[in-house]
């Protein structure tokens, strides 16, 4: 694995539930032991239910959480400490897009001056050259000709172009998308993983897309992690793992995903049953 991607390692993370009257604290665990590598350029999708821990381990990805056991290295490096100037150098190179687009904006700003901000943030560039970047951004994603309108004024979908925008105007080369297109019309979310597609492939970027549907991270990802109550039960390239699922729980998840006829639904169902039976006799 070469020292300038991700590497996760046995990486755990509890957390401590509130002490109340009778009731002493308890601790539940959120990711467990949970291990991968991505390589530069290479995009995984992680899927699971709500509560797999899935955002967690994004969020343990990023440097935006602690793990509470195991280790975490971006480019060679162990994150530092959550705040400090090393983190915040770090965090440069690895950006996060959150589930929903209105709530990771300031309303009262435009979307030209948020792009801006998060770029004055990290770089102290000359009003040309952080002009330039943030138009050259804004026109990547398609919105050069709405820099000047507030949130109010864009629909979901122009909002988390800019918030994409914003997160790339840092020049990353690690993309987080936790659950990006979940809040959207599904018409948009096409356009949306369209976009990150083209974008991945434009700026050379590594990415890991956080999603519960299966369809979605068949779409967008080479290599696809199953996640069920904190843990990796399935990783495989995404081929595989559609084709041939391993774990019952994939099977599941693979069931649910809505078939295009009955026809279809039987046999896809078929298929499952027999991965199901191979798995076992193996």
């Amino acid at each position: 694995m070469s020292d300038e991607g991700l590497v996760v390692t046995n990486v755990s993370r509890l957390y401590r539930t509130e002490k109340r009257l009778f009731r002493p604290a308890k601790f539940f665990t959120a990711v467990d032991d949970v291990s991968f590598a991505l390589a530069p350029g290479d995009t995984l999708g992680i899927v699971g239910e709500s509560g797999s821990g899935k955002s967690t381990l994004g969020r343990i990805a990023a440097g935006i959480d602690r793990q509470s056991s195991g280790s975490v290295s971006f480019r060679g490096e162990a994150y530092a400490r959550i705040g400090s100037a090393p983190w915040r150098r770090q965090r440069q190179g690895v950006q996060f897009v959150f589930q929903n687009p209105a709530g990771a904006v300031d309303p009262r700003l435009t979307i030209y001056d948020q792009v801006t901000e998060a770029l004055d943030a990290h770089e102290k560039l000359a009003r040309s050259e952080r002009d330039r970047r943030v138009i050259e951004m804004l026109d990547l994603v398609g919105l050069a000709n709405l820099a000047q309108r507030v949130p109010q004024q864009l629909s979901g979908g122009q909002l988390q172009r800019a918030v994409i925008a914003r997160a790339l105007v840092m020049r990353p080369s690690l993309l987080i998308c936790d659950e990006a297109v979940s809040a959207l019309d599904v018409s948009v979310q096409a356009q949306i993983i369209n976009l990150l597609v083209s974008l991945r492939e434009q700026l050379g970027l590594s990415m890991i897309f956080i999603t519960h549907d299966l369809s979605v991270a068949r779409h967008i990802s080479r290599n696809v992690a199953v996640m069920h109550r904190g843990r990796i039960v399935e990783m495989n390239d995404a081929a595989t793992l559609f084709s041939a699922p391993r774990h019952d729980y994939t099977r599941k998840l693979l069931s649910a995903i809505p078939a295009s006829s009955p026809a279809a639904r039987r046999a896809r169902d078929a298929a499952l049953s027999t991965a199901a039976l191979t798995e076992v006799s193996a």
